[in-house]
Protein backbone atom coordinates (compact mmCIF):
# COMPACT_ATOMS: atom_id res chain seq x y z
CA UNK A 1 0.00 0.00 0.00
CA UNK A 2 1.10 3.52 -0.77
CA UNK A 3 2.06 5.61 2.25
CA UNK A 4 0.96 9.20 2.81
CA UNK A 5 3.38 11.42 4.73
CA UNK A 6 1.91 13.42 7.62
CA UNK A 7 3.10 16.33 9.72
CA UNK A 8 1.84 17.78 12.99
CA UNK A 9 -0.42 20.73 12.22
CA UNK A 10 -1.84 21.52 15.64
CA UNK A 11 -2.47 20.46 19.22
CA UNK A 12 -5.37 21.85 21.24
CA UNK A 13 -7.90 21.02 23.94
CA UNK A 14 -10.52 18.55 22.74
CA UNK A 15 -13.97 20.10 22.41
CA UNK A 16 -15.61 16.68 22.72
CA UNK A 17 -13.78 14.95 25.59
CA UNK A 18 -12.89 16.53 28.92
CA UNK A 19 -9.21 16.28 29.84
CA UNK A 20 -8.27 15.16 26.34
CA UNK A 21 -6.49 16.92 23.50
CA UNK A 22 -6.92 16.93 19.74
CA UNK A 23 -3.73 16.24 17.83
CA UNK A 24 -4.18 17.29 14.21
CA UNK A 25 -1.99 15.72 11.56
CA UNK A 26 -2.02 16.98 7.98
CA UNK A 27 -0.83 15.36 4.80
CA UNK A 28 2.38 17.01 3.62
CA UNK A 29 1.22 17.38 0.03
CA UNK A 30 -2.50 18.00 0.41
CA UNK A 31 -5.27 19.63 2.39
CA UNK A 32 -6.62 16.69 4.38
CA UNK A 33 -6.31 16.69 8.16
CA UNK A 34 -6.40 13.72 10.50
CA UNK A 35 -7.62 14.61 14.02
CA UNK A 36 -6.67 12.18 16.79
CA UNK A 37 -7.87 12.44 20.40
CA UNK A 38 -5.01 11.86 22.86
CA UNK A 39 -4.46 12.10 26.61
CA UNK A 40 -3.02 15.06 28.47
CA UNK A 41 0.28 13.37 29.33
CA UNK A 42 0.98 12.46 25.70
CA UNK A 43 -0.09 15.93 24.52
CA UNK A 44 2.34 17.46 27.01
CA UNK A 45 5.13 15.12 25.84
CA UNK A 46 4.57 16.13 22.20
CA UNK A 47 4.27 19.85 22.99
CA UNK A 48 7.45 19.91 25.08
CA UNK A 49 9.50 18.46 22.24
CA UNK A 50 7.88 20.63 19.57
CA UNK A 51 8.59 23.72 21.66
CA UNK A 52 12.17 22.55 22.34
CA UNK A 53 11.66 22.85 26.08
CA UNK A 54 13.89 20.95 28.51
CA UNK A 55 12.09 19.41 31.48
CA UNK A 56 13.90 19.37 34.81
CA UNK A 57 13.86 15.53 34.75
CA UNK A 58 13.49 13.21 31.74
CA UNK A 59 9.92 12.33 30.82
CA UNK A 60 8.99 8.76 29.86
CA UNK A 61 9.47 9.38 26.12
CA UNK A 62 12.85 11.02 26.76
CA UNK A 63 13.85 7.98 28.83
CA UNK A 64 12.80 5.68 25.99
CA UNK A 65 14.91 7.68 23.54
CA UNK A 66 17.98 7.60 25.81
CA UNK A 67 17.51 3.88 26.39
CA UNK A 68 17.17 3.17 22.65
CA UNK A 69 20.20 5.29 21.77
CA UNK A 70 22.20 3.52 24.50
CA UNK A 71 21.70 0.28 22.56
CA UNK A 72 22.13 1.87 19.10
CA UNK A 73 18.44 1.54 18.25
CA UNK A 74 16.95 4.21 16.01
CA UNK A 75 13.28 4.84 15.24
CA UNK A 76 13.22 5.22 11.45
CA UNK A 77 9.50 5.74 10.91
CA UNK A 78 6.09 5.83 12.59
CA UNK A 79 3.20 4.33 10.65
CA UNK A 80 -0.46 4.79 11.56
CA UNK A 81 -1.52 1.54 9.95
CA UNK A 82 -5.11 0.85 10.99
CA UNK A 83 -8.32 2.38 12.26
CA UNK A 84 -10.83 0.17 14.09
CA UNK A 85 -13.99 1.59 15.71
CA UNK A 86 -12.44 5.06 15.95
CA UNK A 87 -9.17 3.84 17.46
CA UNK A 88 -5.95 4.42 15.52
CA UNK A 89 -3.22 1.77 15.55
CA UNK A 90 0.43 2.69 15.06
CA UNK A 91 3.82 1.02 14.99
CA UNK A 92 7.42 2.12 15.29
CA UNK A 93 9.83 0.94 12.61
CA UNK A 94 13.12 0.55 14.46
CA UNK A 95 16.60 -0.40 13.30
CA UNK A 96 19.72 -1.31 15.24
CA UNK A 97 22.19 -1.60 12.38
CA UNK A 98 21.59 -5.31 11.88
CA UNK A 99 17.86 -5.77 11.69
CA UNK A 100 14.61 -3.89 11.42
CA UNK A 101 11.90 -4.49 14.02
CA UNK A 102 8.29 -3.27 14.06
CA UNK A 103 6.94 -2.39 17.51
CA UNK A 104 3.24 -1.88 18.18
CA UNK A 105 2.48 1.39 20.02
CA UNK A 106 -0.35 3.71 20.92
CA UNK A 107 -0.54 6.41 18.27
CA UNK A 108 0.04 9.22 20.78
CA UNK A 109 3.18 7.54 22.15
CA UNK A 110 4.43 6.79 18.65
CA UNK A 111 4.09 10.45 17.64
CA UNK A 112 5.75 11.64 20.87
CA UNK A 113 8.70 9.42 19.92
CA UNK A 114 8.61 10.50 16.25
CA UNK A 115 9.21 14.13 17.24
CA UNK A 116 12.10 13.07 19.49
CA UNK A 117 13.76 10.87 16.86
CA UNK A 118 12.91 13.35 14.09
CA UNK A 119 11.50 10.56 11.94
CA UNK A 120 8.65 10.64 9.42
CA UNK A 121 5.03 9.95 10.36
CA UNK A 122 3.12 8.07 7.67
CA UNK A 123 -0.30 6.54 7.17
CA UNK A 124 -2.20 4.82 4.39
CA UNK A 125 -4.74 6.29 1.98
CA UNK A 126 -7.65 4.22 3.34
CA UNK A 127 -7.18 5.77 6.81
CA UNK A 128 -7.21 9.32 5.44
CA UNK A 129 -10.29 8.42 3.35
CA UNK A 130 -12.11 7.09 6.43
CA UNK A 131 -11.10 9.62 9.10
CA UNK A 132 -9.54 12.55 7.25
CA UNK A 133 -11.15 15.97 7.00
CA UNK A 134 -10.68 18.00 3.82
CA UNK A 135 -10.04 21.69 4.47
CA UNK A 136 -10.09 24.34 1.79
CA UNK A 137 -7.76 27.36 1.93
CA UNK A 138 -10.36 29.57 3.66
CA UNK A 139 -10.98 26.98 6.37
CA UNK A 140 -7.24 26.55 6.99
CA UNK A 141 -6.59 30.29 7.33
CA UNK A 142 -9.73 30.67 9.49
CA UNK A 143 -8.55 27.90 11.81
CA UNK A 144 -5.11 29.52 12.09
CA UNK A 145 -6.69 32.89 12.95
CA UNK A 146 -8.91 31.26 15.59
CA UNK A 147 -5.87 29.61 17.19
CA UNK A 148 -4.00 32.92 17.24
CA UNK A 149 -6.96 34.67 18.91
CA UNK A 150 -7.31 31.81 21.42
CA UNK A 151 -3.64 32.09 22.34
CA UNK A 152 -3.89 35.89 22.68
CA UNK A 153 -6.91 35.64 24.99
CA UNK A 154 -5.09 33.06 27.12
CA UNK A 155 -2.09 35.37 27.47
CA UNK A 156 -4.31 38.35 28.37
CA UNK A 157 -6.25 36.27 30.91
CA UNK A 158 -3.02 35.41 32.66
CA UNK A 159 -1.84 39.04 32.72
CA UNK A 160 1.44 38.18 31.02
CA UNK A 161 1.23 41.35 28.95
CA UNK A 162 1.29 43.46 32.13
CA UNK A 163 4.38 41.78 33.59
CA UNK A 164 7.96 42.89 33.05
CA UNK A 165 10.39 40.74 31.12
CA UNK A 166 12.24 39.89 34.34
CA UNK A 167 9.00 38.84 36.04
CA UNK A 168 8.16 36.64 33.06
CA UNK A 169 11.60 35.00 33.17
CA UNK A 170 11.08 34.19 36.86
CA UNK A 171 7.60 32.82 36.11
CA UNK A 172 9.09 30.72 33.32
CA UNK A 173 11.69 29.20 35.67
CA UNK A 174 8.99 28.43 38.23
CA UNK A 175 6.71 26.85 35.61
CA UNK A 176 9.56 24.66 34.35
CA UNK A 177 10.56 23.54 37.85
CA UNK A 178 6.88 22.77 38.58
CA UNK A 179 6.73 20.85 35.27
CA UNK A 180 3.82 23.02 34.13
CA UNK A 181 4.91 22.99 30.49
CA UNK A 182 1.71 24.45 29.06
CA UNK A 183 2.12 27.56 31.20
CA UNK A 184 5.85 27.69 30.40
CA UNK A 185 5.05 27.53 26.69
CA UNK A 186 2.68 30.51 26.92
CA UNK A 187 5.21 32.54 28.93
CA UNK A 188 7.96 31.68 26.44
CA UNK A 189 5.73 32.78 23.56
CA UNK A 190 5.18 36.15 25.24
CA UNK A 191 8.94 36.55 25.80
CA UNK A 192 9.59 35.70 22.14
CA UNK A 193 6.97 38.23 21.02
CA UNK A 194 8.77 40.90 23.00
CA UNK A 195 12.09 40.03 21.39
CA UNK A 196 10.55 40.52 17.94
CA UNK A 197 9.11 43.94 18.88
Amino acid sequence: MKKVKLEIVGLSYSQTQTGAYALVLGETKGKRRLPIIIGGFEAQAIAIELEKMTPSRPLTHDLFKSFAEGFNIDVKEVIIYNLVEGIFFAKLITHNGDKEVEIDARTSDAIALAVRFNCPINTYEFILSQAGILLDDDAISGAEEALEKENLVEVEDNDYLKKSTEELKQLLETALSDEDYEKASRIRDELNNRKKS
